[in-house]
């Protein structure tokens, strides 16, 4: 075969597939930054030192991204920033869906799959570059590949012009809307016992002591999250629910 045909698909691309559930702002945002730049021609290409990741030496011997390897790294960033978890910082796919998805894995005659264009990539440019880390996973394959878990750094982020304050935004933004459905989950519960010396009691002394538990219940913080509308929503579902219960019981 010519030098020049060596390569298999020269011109990959990320396509992933149909049945993807829909990304998160944080990851439409992340993809669209990169789409922006030319990753394959980044300073950081040229000016990182590459690290062994067995080591931590200094790669003295190392292979810089020619025209078909940086081809391949414009298809398999934005695939890993798609399938990237900013809580675990996991890229959720593994190195063979991402080969696949990106037009990186190759079939010999006889119909053998290999993902080797995919895995040098990363194990020769990505991670000694600082921009992933790889964690190897425990498989009993025989094979010669060995599954890995991939995880994004901050330098990954550096190269696609993504700043760090935007991922602490959308994490901050994350966390206070899980605290705010943590308030708005919670639910006190009264005892048989505490329900029928309830029963016996005027709508106001009821709404009361409802108020009381649920000032028990909660802590300040959240109490003031809640604020006075939504205290008094509360009461009216708690006071339901015991009338509901009395009716049941009687």
């Amino acid at each position: 075969m010519p030098r020049k045909n060596y390569i298999y698909n020269p011109k990959p691309f990320f396509n992933p597939s149909k049945n993807e559930k829909k990304r998160s702002a944080f990851i439409c945002y992340a993809m669209k930054k990169a789409s922006e730049i030319d990753v394959a021609r980044s300073k950081l290409n040229s000016i990182l030192l590459p690290i062994d990741p067995n080591t931590g030496n200094v790669l003295t011997r190392f292979r810089r991204l020619n025209k078909h390897r940086a081809c391949a790294m414009r298809a398999i960033v934005p695939a890993m920033l798609y399938y990237f978890n900013i809580n675990s910082k996991l890229v959720e796919a593994s190195i063979e869906k991402l080969a696949d998805e990106c037009g990186l894995s190759t079939f010999s005659d006889s119909g053998n799959k290999s993902i080797t264009r995919a895995s040098r990539l990363i194990n020769e440019f990505l991670e000694p570059m600082g921009f992933i880390k790889c964690k190897k996973i425990k498989s009993k394959s025989i094979s010669n590949y060995i599954p890995k878990k991939i995880f994004l750094t901050p330098m990954f982020f550096m190269l696609c012009n993504i700043p760090k304050s935007k991922i602490n935004n959308y994490l901050s933004k994350k966390m206070k809307l899980s605290e705010k459905l943590k308030v708005g989950e919670k639910k006190i519960f009264f005892s048989l016992l505490d329900i029928k010396v309830i029963s016996q009691l005027d709508e106001e002394s009821v709404r009361k002591k409802i108020l009381n538990a649920l000032i028990s219940y909660y802590t300040a913080s959240e109490l003031t999250k809640i604020g006075p509308k939504g205290l008094k929503k509360k009461i009216d579902i708690e006071y339901s629910n015991l009338c509901n219960l009395h009716k049941k019981k009687s």
